[in-house]
């Protein structure tokens, strides 16, 4: 089943939970002048995705496609909504437009410099450039600056059908899963690099109210003390990153 909650003024969490991963995906749509989708999820869930966006907005005035990195549950249907939406654009890194994403979409996507503002109508995005944070080279992030949203992809990512939105700590849960992933077949699934702590400190000092995870729970409280904690559990997990 496919649930949407609001976790932020016009911020739509959009879940569906599969029991064959154990895992929440989620894909997150801001209502604006402009609509912005965050991930479009696997093609599978392309149908409940629809319909749980056509609740919220028209589809075809869609306008911003985001996602971190190109991967099947983040940019999987990106073609079907640029149909859906004949206004819409991807929104990534430059190297992902660049090695990826103008290859693969029907049309070109708008290339994010860091620090680089996409303003929706009443809210703007900072698009923060976090190369293999949490993997793959393209890698990049959202920040949502007036309410203080950080949309922070695999970032947090732990397992079961869980809460859409959670006060309590999140940092336990991910480590658990971190741990559970390294064990299994998505072992290596977080690269930890000389860059991984300044990078995770970095989008801390942006202050984040709302951490929007794809897999798991929403975070509402301390962002940038669970990023920082995040760190943390990145070196108790793999060790001291690589000089």
């Amino acid at each position: 089943m496919t649930t949407t909650t609001e976790i932020a003024p016009d911020f739509f969490r959009i879940s569906t939970y599969l029991s064959e991963f154990d895992l929440q995906f989620n894909q997150f749509l801001v209502r604006d002048e402009q609509p912005l989708l965050f991930h479009t999820g696997l093609r599978a869930l392309l149908p409940q995705v629809k319909e749980a966006v056509a609740a919220l907005i028209e589809p075809a005035s869609l306008r911003w496609i985001g996602f971190s990195h190109f991967e099947a549950d983040e940019c999987g249907t990106l073609n079907q909504w640029l149909e859906l939406a004949p206004a819409a654009q991807a929104v990534c890194s430059l190297t992902g437009a660049l090695v990826s994403v103008n290859d693969y979409a029907l049309r070109p996507a708008r290339p994010m410099q860091h620090d680089e503002l996409l303003e929706t109508g009443r809210y703007r995005f900072r698009f923060r450039s976090t190369p293999h944070v949490p993997h793959c080279w393209e890698a990049g992030l959202l920040f949502e600056e007036v309410h203080g949203t950080l949309l922070c992809s695999d970032l947090f990512t732990h397992s079961g059908d869980v809460e859409p939105l959670t006060a309590s700590e999140v940092v336990g849960r991910a480590r658990r899963s971190i741990e559970d992933f390294e064990a299994g077949p998505l072992a290596n699934a977080y690269p930890l690099t000389s860059r991984t702590e300044p990078t995770l400190n970095a989008l801390a000092e942006l202050a984040p109210r709302t951490l929007a995870t794809m897999h798991g729970s929403a975070y509402q409280g301390d962002g940038a003390g669970a990023l920082r904690e995040l760190a943390g559990v990145m070196r108790d997990v793999f060790g001291p990153a690589p000089a």
